[in-house]
């Protein structure tokens, strides 16, 4: 570039001012000194030429080595050369080879999957010896029988599918198939058909052969595959035999079961609004040994408990020998167990063997089943159409709506719609006999019910112990059509109470007639029902009521002139006109020494009276504490009127007893519980 010749001008000049400056500084002749300089060249020149004569073999004898190596190196080109070439080829033969590899592999490959198919085939085919041995001869309870039948199924479905692709190997093996086929299916069929002809031995567990059906529900599989009519004819020979088994055994069972039901049941006439005689009441009331109640619930809820619910079926020759006697829901409870029972067992039993699903096992199972529910609901019906026993039909529908919960957990929906037509034969005429006894006490006449007594009334026990029942049994289940007339009933029977009770000719008997019967019914309702009930609640409020115009009662003739002082003086305490009492103090006076001197006597008699008129000892005391509550609340009210600034300089005030010993004299009379 520019600049190196540039760097080398600049060199040289350097270099030849380095050479010359010595000269002029030293004032030596150039011509003198260049002379100098070419004969220390020549001798310089000389010496260099020595040297290379000198070396003259060396430099020979590399020359020599230099062209041995070209030679040499010329004969490595051209073997390279030739080895270039050969490599050339050899790469060529390798990729030849490896197009060879990979069309052999192919080729391999489809002959092996060729085979694959062909040995299959073959295989199937194949019709083996023992299979031919083991169809005609094994019996079909035989387990090689069974694996036999299962090869066979698939030869013959292979045969189908080949037949299907016109495959003409199919015909070499298509008759041998056939006449198996042919020989397995008549065995089958005698086989099955053994087993439903044994259901209808007498005294059979038919559950027993069809544990052994299920055992072999291949066979029914095999022939629905191979042989509809023989598939066919076997399901419909089952139906047939199974539908006149349940049939007769349930229609046996139930009449047999109607032969241990109480004799004595509800008429049309055991309404509770009906007038009744004191014997015929305690027949209802307390013979449950020997007739079924009609109003009480007593033991006969616990059939709804799940280990009565679910618990062994009656026997109706054992209780007929033991002279055993039953309600109409026990006997209901057992028949539909059994149905529920054999119902669920017979539902899995055709969805397994027959192989059905859905809609079409809904239809099997009514094949079978129907006529022995239509049985059912028929007596049912009939049973149903005279029956005036209340709870025995509220109790059967809790009976069902708990049925229908079970089968509802097994997942099997074969005995719904039985159970919906069942409940839609109970509850219109549980509703009937509860707008009957509603009716028959809005009808009764309190001057036709014998003699009037204070006591709790045979009626309104007889309420008290139904709704408690009602309510008690409707608690898992609640129904608002049943709790609507039970309502209804509950409104009639406090009409009724009140119409009794006009019937009184005074206030206090009248009082003690109500409290009697709102505290029986409150009772009876709180231990048998729930403590919220509407019913519950309603009494409780009205026994409250009554309870305290009672207190009101008996307190006013002992101390009824304190009690109209301390109410006419309160009043005009609030208004500020107490001033206008300032000249009662011969009435002050009168009242004070007459508390004094009769109020214990007044509080013992008081008690005494409360005790007798009321029958529930409990109800009596709390009365009577009531009662004396109120008096204390009274008096202290005595107390503080004259206190006032208007009374306080009357004599009569040192009398006063002091508020604290009464309270104390009080509890003295308050009874003990």
């Amino acid at each position: 570039t520019t600049d190196e010749f540039i760097l080398d001008e600049v060199d040289s000049k350097t270099l030849v001012h380095n050479c010359i400056a010595p000269v002029f500084f030293l004032g030596v002749d150039l011509r003198q000194y260049s002379k100098q300089v070419e004969a220390e060249l020549q001798r310089i020149e000389q010496a260099s030429i020595k040297d290379y004569i000198k070396e003259s073999q060396n430099i020979a004898l590399l020359h020599n080595q230099i062209t041995a190596c070209d030679s040499i190196l010329e004969r490595m080109e051209g073997m390279l050369s030739g080895f270039q070439s050969d490599l050339s080829s050899i790469s060529s033969e390798i990729q030849t080879l490896q197009q060879q590899s990979v069309s052999m592999n192919v080729r391999l490959k489809n002959r092996q999957a060729v085979r694959s198919h062909l040995s299959q085939l073959v295989d199937e085919l194949v019709v083996p010896g023992v299979m031919i041995s083991t169809i005609l001869e094994s019996p079909v309870t035989e387990q090689e029988f069974l694996e036999q039948l299962h090869e066979l199924n698939t030869k013959i479905n292979f045969a189908k599918e080949l037949s299907f692709r016109e495959t003409l190997a199919c015909s070499d093996i298509q008759d041998i198939v056939d006449r198996l086929k042919l020989k397995a299916v008549s065995k089958i069929r005698e086989f099955i058909l053994q087993k439903i002809y044994s259901f209808r031995k007498p005294m059979t567990n038919y559950q027993i052969p069809q544990n052994t059906l299920l055992k072999y529900r291949f066979f029914y599989q095999f022939l629905l595959a191979n042989e509809r009519t023989v598939a066919k004819e076997i399901r419909d020979e089952y139906v047939d035999t199974m539908s006149k088994i349940y049939y007769s055994y349930f229609k046996s069972y139930s009449g047999r079961l109607l032969k241990v039901q109480y004799e004595e049941v509800a008429e049309k006439d055991d309404l509770m609004g009906v007038e009744d005689t004191a014997k015929k009441d305690i027949l209802q009331f307390l013979s449950l040994s020997s007739r079924n109640t009609i109003f009480t619930l007593g033991q006969r809820g616990t059939i709804l408990s799940p280990a009565e619910l679910e618990g062994p079926i009656l026997v109706p020759h054992t209780a007929q020998r033991g002279d055993s006697r039953y309600p109409y829901e026990t006997l209901f409870r057992s028949q539909h167990y059994a149905l529920l029972d054999n119902g669920c067992r017979e539902y899995l039993f055709l969805c397994d063997f027959f192989m059905v699903t859905g809609n079409s096992a809904l239809d099997l199972f009514n094949c079978i089943m129907g006529k022995t529910l239509s049985m059912f609901l028929k007596s049912m019906s009939t049973y149903v159409s005279d029956c005036y026993d209340s709870i025995a039909i509220f109790l059967c529908i809790h009976i069902i709506l708990r049925f229908r919960a079970i089968t509802a957990k097994r997942t099997i929906p074969a005995l719904d719609k039985f159970w919906d037509a069942v409940l839609e034969l109970l509850w219109p005429r549980f509703e009937l006999i509860l707008e009957m006894n509603i009716q028959s006490i809005r009808n009764t006449d309190p001057q036709k019910l014998g003699v009037l007594d204070t006591r709790p009334h045979y009626i309104t026990r007889r309420y008290a112990e139904f709704s408690s029942a009602i309510v008690s049994i409707n608690q898992t289940f609640p129904n608002e059509r049943t709790n609507a007339l039970l309502g209804q009933l509950q409104v009639e029977v406090e009409n009724f109470v009140l119409k009794m009770a006009a019937e009184f000719p005074s206030r206090r008997d009248q009082l003690i007639f109500l409290i009697n019967n709102y505290d029986m019914m409150l009772s009876v309702l709180m231990e048998r029902a729930a403590d919220d009930s509407k019913e519950v609640e309603s009494f409780q409020q009205l026994l409250l009521a009554r309870t305290q115009e009672f207190i009101e009662e008996i307190l006013s003739p002992p101390f009824g002139g304190m009690i109209a002082f301390v109410k006419e003086a309160e009043a005009l305490m609030e208004k500020g006109q107490l001033d206008r009492l300032k000249n009662e103090e011969a009435r002050i006076t009168q009242l004070v020494r007459g508390f004094s001197s009769t109020w214990k006597q007044s509080v013992e008699s008081m008690s005494q009276d409360v005790m007798r008129s009321f029958t529930n000892f409990k109800n009596g005391t709390s009365i009577i504490q009531g009662a004396l509550t109120q008096l204390i609340q009274y008096y202290h009210g005595f107390h503080k009127v004259l206190n006032q600034p208007t009374f306080r300089s009357l004599a009569v005030r040192s009398e006063l007893i002091n508020l604290h010993h009464l309270m104390v004299e009080v509890k003295k009379h308050k009874p003990n519980f």
